[in-house]
């Protein structure tokens, strides 16, 4: 049995980020495991919301909560500042790493005292030289505080969510990750296909990112062409994205067809995933697409931006990958009156995969 430090900047923001970091810990079980954060977000009532059974202890600064509000009281004017969260969070932990065999990064790279495995959802560094990344102006701040400016330690492993985000990553840090696709079970207790009802789902943050408002327009491209389609929105709302939600809320307020629904259980999601017939991503350049790979494990048909990793999880087909809104539309329409069925295979990210590549690329740094 191993000490492992696990660091994640935040779970707040409730997203695929944070599902792979809980289960990361739920892998490393059979070690002693301490997860190091900035949050308000207690993990034990996060893996409810994902479904994961975990168990872990939690670390933070003496402020830590504090400084957690303070950014997601900023966050409407300046983002959610993930590096500046990383930033601060590395070099607090620096000097806490004494005695740990090993570190593993479930928010991106870090410098490091000690060997680790970190686990790159999109680069959050030097991203000045990154031309799928906006930066922001402070990210060269931010890199420098972190210590990254002059790359990263060589018993580092890298691990990436797709092959599209490994490749962004191993132009930026001159070594290519391992690929090691987020877990995502097949869900089960899903209705045959012609009882499904002819709606749309679309999963995951409510936030400006994920454009949540363009999956609207999306189905009224739907109806306009003559086709019945409604619309369910499903997501959590981090106070980061307070403004962005209000504007989710009065658009489907103003369509009888869009139902909002925040914050729901597991049960309540699967019955969605399992009883309508198509998924929906409207985020360009997704790292991965956790919720679009859901879809695919409930048996849907899926659609999503030809763009970022989501083309890996939609087997790259020309007819469920669009560029704007009203592609979208276009091909959900086709799809509708041709009658098409899903084909793509439901298990092809099962947790149990994922865990054992974890468990096994650990084995191998330590």
């Amino acid at each position: 049995m191993a000490r492992i430090a696990v660091l994640h900047n935040t779970l707040d923001l409730r997203g695929g980020a944070d599902a792979v970091c809980l289960h990361v810990c739920h892998a490393l079980d059979e070690h002693d495991v301490t997860l190091y954060t900035i949050s308000e977000t207690d993990p034990h009532d996060l893996g409810q919301l994902f479904g994961i059974d975990v168990d872990v202890r939690v670390r933070q600064p003496p402020v830590g909560r504090g400084i957690a509000r303070a950014f997601a009281t900023a966050a409407p004017y300046a983002g959610p500042q993930l590096a500046a969260r990383s930033a601060l969070l590395s070099r607090w932990i620096r000097s806490r790493l004494d005695g740990y065999d090993l570190a593993v990064s479930t928010a991106n790279e870090f410098v490091l005292p000690v060997p680790s495995v970190q686990y790159v959802h999109f680069p959050q560094f030097s991203l000045s030289d990154c031309p799928p990344a906006d930066p922001g102006r402070l990210n060269g701040l931010w890199t420098r505080i972190a210590g990254v400016d002059d790359g990263l330690p060589a018993d580092t492993t890298l691990v990436a969510n797709s092959g599209w985000t490994a490749d962004v990553v191993g132009e930026l840090y001159g070594r290519r990750p391992t690929v090691a696709y987020p877990p995502v079970d097949r869900i089960e207790d899903t209705v045959p296909w012609h009882e499904r009802e002819q709606g749309a789902v679309v999963v995951g943050r409510l936030a400006p990112d994920k454009r949540v408002l363009d999956a609207i327009s999306v189905i009224d491209g739907v109806r306009k062409r003559g086709r019945g389609c409604h619309l369910h929105i499903v997501g959590s709302a981090a106070s980061s994205y307070r403004e962005y939600v209000d504007r989710v809320e009065r658009a489907a307020t103003r369509r009888e067809y869009v139902h909002l629904e925040r914050e729901v259980d597991r049960d309540r999601l699967e019955t969605l995933l399992g009883t309508h017939r198509y998924g929906l991503n409207t985020k360009p350049d997704e790292h991965f697409g956790m919720s679009l790979a859901e879809c695919v494990a409930a048996g849907m048909i899926a659609f999503a931006p030809d763009s970022g990793g989501q083309r890996e999880i939609l087997d790259g087909r020309q007819d469920r990958l669009f560029d704007s809104p009203s592609e979208a539309a276009t091909l959900l329409t086709a799809t509708i009156e041709r009658g098409d069925r899903p084909t793509l295979d439901r298990d092809r990210f099962e947790s149990g995969r994922f865990h054992e590549q974890i468990r096994t690329l650990v084995a191998q740094r330590l």
